[in-house]
């Protein structure tokens, strides 16, 4: 497969470009360290296509995906794991803007030009990692718990989009709860699951076309949980 990982130097990103590229297919990965692309592109250096771009800066990723879908001649999945949050119990607005400019302008941005893509070739896989964390507001990183909250509506009104259009595009939305990760913030996390795990999951997810899966599936009966808690219970947690 020709395969695009946007967000492929930390986290989740990278061990997913790790497995896919031991797999044997073409990838392309997009993230904004140089050296660390530079780094995954030695492991695979025959089937593996660099760009550097920041997500918020969407000339740059318009230029990385193009690159891309000419070098590769078509791409069949996608998968967005670009994403940032900071605890932010203070709601000190300088800490909201790069998650909001991330997770929604920037993310946004990279969905709709892969979809675009994927409509002009007549098929595609989109994948977007967004969170558990989406499901409710979570007081102490607001902007993080809004925006995942958007890219979930955002995912399924694609979802419906491409049920519409013919179901030639498959769109899955792929929720972690905690993964041992930068992303993980904060004191007395519960169940952090390791990232290995993790991206065994959405692999499998994806091979199934899932519309959705939560990561990894013990979260799926958090989730259950947590969107059916009363706000009176909810907010004492």
């Amino acid at each position: 497969m020709n395969i695009i990982v946007i967000g492929a130097t930390s986290g989740i990103g990278r061990t997913l470009f790790e497995k896919y590229a031991t797999d044997g297919n073409c990838m392309g990965i997009v993230g904004r360290r140089t050296p660390l692309l530079n780094e995954l592109c030695q492991e695979h250096p025959n089937t593996t296509v660099t760009a550097t771009a920041d997500i918020t800066k969407l000339d740059e990723t318009a230029q990385a995906i193009g690159t891309f879908h000419a070098r590769l001649k078509g791409i069949d999945l996608a998968i967005v794991c670009s994403g940032t949050g900071d605890l932010n119990p203070s709601l000190d607005y300088a800490l909201e803007l790069p998650t909001i400019d991330t997770n929604v302008k920037g993310w946004t941005f990279v969905i709709d030009t892969l979809y675009h893509i994927f409509e002009q070739q007549g098929y595609g896989h989109l994948v977007a990692i967004t969170s558990v964390g989406g499901l409710r507001g979570g007081s102490m990183a607001p902007a993080y718990s809004a925006t995942k909250a958007y890219q979930i509506n955002y995912m399924e009104a694609l979802r419906k989009k491409a049920f519409k259009s013919g179901g030639h595009i498959t769109v899955t939305d792929i929720r972690p709860g905690l993964v041992d990760t930068a992303m993980a913030k904060g004191d007395g996390l519960f169940w952090v699951m390791p990232v290995d795990k993790v991206a065994d999951q959405i692999i499998s997810a994806i091979r199934k076309k899932k519309t959705k899966a939560y990561v990894t599936k013990r979260w799926h009966f958090l989730a259950i949980i947590n969107k059916n808690l009363p706000f009176t219970l909810y907010r004492l947690l």
